[in-house]
């Protein structure tokens, strides 16, 4: 009983998660395949030289063709963060307003589990999905030593943790809205908007001058807008993203408490 709504919640999710985890890693090992091919590409590095807006857009570490460059351009600044925030926010949302909508909520709370037991085992197989995620990314760049992308273990080590804690706190804020609203449509607009606005202040923060001092209000910044890839993410950055976990689940399981449920 301790772990059944865990792995039930798993067991539906089965397919899709696999969908997910082949395609992302046939992504990024086509990336790291590809990189021998453009390493010496002049062209690419023309593209951002002298412009740091554009560089700011790609979200280029360094030149477009160092490993950390392109692997930062190609997946950990985009394509990766797209992926697990796809996955969080859906099963954020429909964890329990989703299940509350349907209908099959009620049959959960009926049995002699608490309700923040309950909350505690659907946290639980959110952060299972987005690890598996994780580390299907980490392995593939870790293979791509094998093409050329030599970049620090460590540093792609704590990019990819700080990237599946920027998912799982959106997943999480997904989560705190639909248990709030109990709408599953309205948690994952406004946190779907939430993770674009965030987006966009990391990236647009180092060339407009206004919007610099705001950064640090952006969840992307703390995850993958700072060099993390190329330099590995700080305790800073991690103590940011957990306090916004932490006071999220809080918020979760005192929704949870009020929530009148169909």
């Amino acid at each position: 009983m301790a772990t059944d709504i865990a792995r039930l919640d798993l067991h539906n999710r089965r397919r899709s998660l696999i969908g997910y985890t082949v395609g992302l890693a046939l992504y990024m090992l086509v990336i790291v395949v590809l990189y021998p091919a453009f390493k010496h590409s002049t062209e690419l590095n023309k593209l951002t030289q002298g412009n740091s807006a554009l560089a700011a857009v790609f979200g280029a570490t360094g030149t477009l063709t160092s490993p950390a460059g392109w692997v930062d351009v190609n997946a950990y600044v985009n394509f990766l963060p797209l992926i697990m925030l796809l996955l969080t926010i859906g099963y954020g949302a429909d964890a329990i307003a989703g299940q509350n909508e349907d209908g099959t909520l009620g049959l959960l709370l009926v049995l002699p589990l608490t309700r923040p037991t309950i909350l505690a085992q659907k946290i639980a197989t959110m952060i299972a999905q987005a690890l598996t995620l994780a580390l299907t990314a980490a392995a593939c760049v870790y293979i791509g030593r094998a093409f050329d992308v030599t970049l620090n273990p460590w540093h792609v080590a704590t990019a990819t943790l700080a990237i599946l804690a920027l998912s799982v706190d959106l997943g999480l804020i997904a989560l705190a809205l639909g248990t709030a609203t109990g709408s599953r449509g309205t948690a994952i607009g406004i946190a779907t908007a939430l993770a674009v606005g965030s987006y966009l202040l990391s990236s647009l923060a180092p060339v407009v001058a206004w919007l610099k001092p705001t950064r640090f209000a952006s969840l992307f910044y703390w995850a993958d807008g700072n060099h993390q890839l190329a330099q590995g993410a700080g305790l800073t950055s991690f103590a940011v993203l957990a306090a916004v976990a932490i006071a999220t689940a809080l918020a979760t399981n005192t929704a949870l408490r009020h929530l009148d449920v169909r």
